[in-house]
């Protein structure tokens, strides 16, 4: 079988090439690219389009969150599995909505950190469906939005279906896909949703699609 391809983007050179070292040394890994800032990654990850990117979530110019964001939406392909210093509710919920498919501390061993980028690798998850749930209701409790009835009116029935399919944190990209629509018309779409909802940011969406779904006559 061919070895798993994975790019490596963290802003400590020593930590870089730490991991860099471990994951050349591993059976079956192969290190394609690194970077220690989010526009070098942006810039190299196109360029070998690896299976996995490991990704630190604080860096000088932004977010490993945003990385895997814009990866997500534009190589689908590319699974990102996060890793950092801090076990930080918010990072992990917005990691889950920028769809990445694990979110690690670095405490984690080398022998445990190998085969959780296989199994990434492989179409799995290493995010606990229990604990996302969690975090979106200790969201929702800390900051209620707006009546629910007259924002939600605003929006067509394809537009609710688009707002649940973000909270799913599914891309621009992959939403297309869902409702065989092109990715700018869904681009278009979300930001005719945040405009009508006055949000920012898509775990905002992601509580109005929660209150949205436990008024559904139809749902268990």
């Amino acid at each position: 079988m061919s070895p798993v391809r994975v790019f490596v983007l963290d802003d400590h050179e020593i930590v870089r090439r730490g991991l860099v070292n471990l994951l050349s040394g591993a059976e079956g890994l192969e290190v394609v690219g690194e970077a220690s800032t989010a526009a070098e990654a942006l810039h190299r990850i196109p360029a070998v389009l690896p299976d996995v990117a490991l990704l630190d979530v604080m860096l000088p110019d932004g977010s490993g969150i945003d990385v895997c964001r814009e990866i997500r939406s534009r190589f689908p392909q590319v699974s990102c599995l996060m890793l950092t210093s801090y076990d930080d509710d918010e990072a992990l919920f917005a990691a889950v909505m920028a769809g990445a498919a694990g979110y690690l501390t670095k405490q984690i061993r080398g022998a445990q950190l190998v085969p959780s980028i296989r199994e990434v690798a492989a179409g799995g998850s290493l995010l606990d469906p229990a604990l996302t749930r969690r975090l979106l209701d200790r969201i929702r409790t800390a900051a209620e939005p707006a009546p629910l009835d007259p924002m939600l009116a605003q929006l067509t029935d394809r537009e609710r279906e688009i707002l649940e399919l973000i909270a799913d944190g599914r891309t621009n990209r992959q939403i297309g896909e869902r409702l065989y629509l092109a990715e700018k018309t869904i681009k278009n779409a979300v930001s005719t949703i945040f405009d009508k909802l006055g949000l920012q940011r898509r775990t905002q969406a992601a509580v109005y699609a929660d209150r949205l779904r436990a008024r559904r006559p139809d749902r268990p």
